[in-house]
């Protein structure tokens, strides 16, 4: 009997469960924003939001999960203060982060897109968790590269290569997850 009601759904109705997640994963992004660690030599700080942007394209999906993210950028637009260091406004948009933002959308769109080709592999998987920060972060060089106009090799000095590391950590630890809750997810979300 505890077994039926472990398995039993609390909201059966995909639509409210499909808007759901995608307030969810607004909510984390803006949560990891506030995870947030200055660096001296980059105007760009290590946050949290990447492992809940890569989250969103796995979990939901690329329709969903990169609705989510737009969903995150348009609500910070219009003004509340949920980018980065309680950032809010268009003009957030235009400076160091703005590439990297844009670059969640894309990050969401191609992991919801490719995750599901990975079968069980962790390491199929854990790549193509890799393949989309790749893409968020060369979002945010172009990005810099327009604002700064510095040279390419200074610009991944300063806006992809201190990231590597934090970023291969937590798309590891983003695959795992995902890998575990992935049959759950199917159930609940398509």
């Amino acid at each position: 009997m505890q077994e039926f009601i472990l398995k039993k759904e609390i909201i059966t109705n995909k639509i409210i469960c499909r808007v759901l997640g995608i307030l969810t994963f607004v909510i984390l992004t803006a949560l990891g924003g506030f995870v947030r660690i200055p660096l001296p030599f980059t105007p760009v700080p290590l946050t949290l939001q990447t492992f809940f942007v890569l989250l969103s394209g796995a979990f939901l999906g690329r329709k969903l999960g990169g609705l989510s993210q737009i969903s995150y950028i348009f609500l910070g637009v219009l003004g509340l203060p949920i980018f980065s260091a309680a950032g809010s406004g268009l003009l957030y948009l235009t400076g160091p982060t703005g590439g990297y933002l844009i670059g969640f959308i894309a990050a969401a769109l191609f992991l919801g897109a490719t995750v599901k080709y990975c079968k069980n592999s962790l390491f199929l998987t854990f790549a193509a968790f890799c393949i989309a920060d790749v893409i968020l972060l060369c979002f945010g060089v172009a990005w810099l590269k327009v604002i700064f106009g510095l040279p390419f090799k200074q610009l991944f000095v300063i806006g992809f290569l201190p990231f590597v590391a934090g970023d291969l950590l937590k798309a590891l630890v983003a695959s795992s997850l995902y890998l575990k809750l992935r049959p759950r997810l199917n159930e609940i979300f398509f």
